[in-house]
């Protein structure tokens, strides 16, 4: 069967996230409605990521197996078309080898959180960011963010439902700039926990305010308890903006030691 990976961008507003539901609604419940309706197949897009309900996306990446081979343009010229009128879209695809794979072969995901900083209304962005109206210190918001960066255990941004196995992580980098009015967070590790960025934005947004100090911000995350944690920041901000993979001469080289670590196994049996 081919395997195709595609570069999806979707907003995120009229889904419940991007999880297959048996009731519907999730991003992956769409993918797979428009692809049947070309391809006459059941199809799956295993993504990158499970974004919230809510969170948008700019560079989620998934990879999906059809029975028969098609010419990638075909696809997302096809799929394009059939996914309407949900506000998703195939931005790029390409033929992989079997050994891809969406999730496990990623190795950095970076996210972006949009804070629109002024008192009037949103129109443009309403539901694309979210509005702080007490103006905001992104110097300090930047500077208190960067004792976040490094291997922590991050219990305290943490979502209680989280599904992950250990909430120790290591947070490549992160960062906050102002750009006129907009306020822009952005981070990149190999893995997040479930509501982690959003997390550390409603802390950051106490430090903007003056409520917070590095200090405390630190507090927090030595406390590793999720009561210590500031108001989660609201979804309609935040954006899976990319997702990056080996090289697939590499990806291939680890598959093949994979499975000759398996069939040692098996032998010694």
């Amino acid at each position: 069967m081919p395997r195709y990976r595609l570069v999806i961008e979707y907003h995120g507003g009229p889904f419940i996230g991007w999880q297959s539901q048996p009731c519907g609604g999730g991003v992956q419940n769409a993918i797979s409605e428009a692809l049947e309706k070309f391809t006459g197949e059941k199809v799956i897009a295993f993504g990158a990521g499970r974004t919230d309900a809510g969170v948008h996306a700019l560079g989620q990446v998934a990879h999906i197996d059809l029975a028969k081979d098609m010419e990638p343009f075909a696809i997302m010229s096809a799929f394009n078309h059939h996914i309407k009128p949900h506000p998703i879209t195939i931005r790029d695809i390409e033929r992989v080898s079997d050994n891809f794979d969406a999730r496990f072969s990623a190795t950095r995901r970076y996210y972006r959180y949009r804070i629109i900083n002024r008192r009037s209304p949103l129109t443009i962005d309403h539901g694309l960011a979210w509005q702080v109206v007490p103006e905001l210190d992104a110097d300090a918001m930047h500077e208190a963010a960067q004792c976040l960066v490094g291997h922590h255990d991050f219990t305290t941004f943490r979502s209680v439902q989280c599904q992950s196995k250990s909430p120790v992580k290591t947070l490549d980098a992160i960062a906050v700039a102002r750009y006129g009015n907009e306020l822009e967070v952005t981070c990149h590790a190999k893995s997040f926990l479930h509501n982690q960025v959003r997390s550390f934005v409603g802390s950051l947004k106490l430090v903007g305010v003056g409520k917070w100090k590095t200090a405390d911000l630190k507090a927090a995350l030595e406390a590793k308890s999720r009561p210590a944690c500031g108001p989660v920041a609201p979804s309609d901000g935040l954006y899976l903006s990319q997702v990056d993979y080996l090289p697939a001469d590499e990806i291939e080289r680890v598959a093949e030691k994979l499975r000759a670590t398996k069939a040692a196994k098996l032998a010694d049996q």
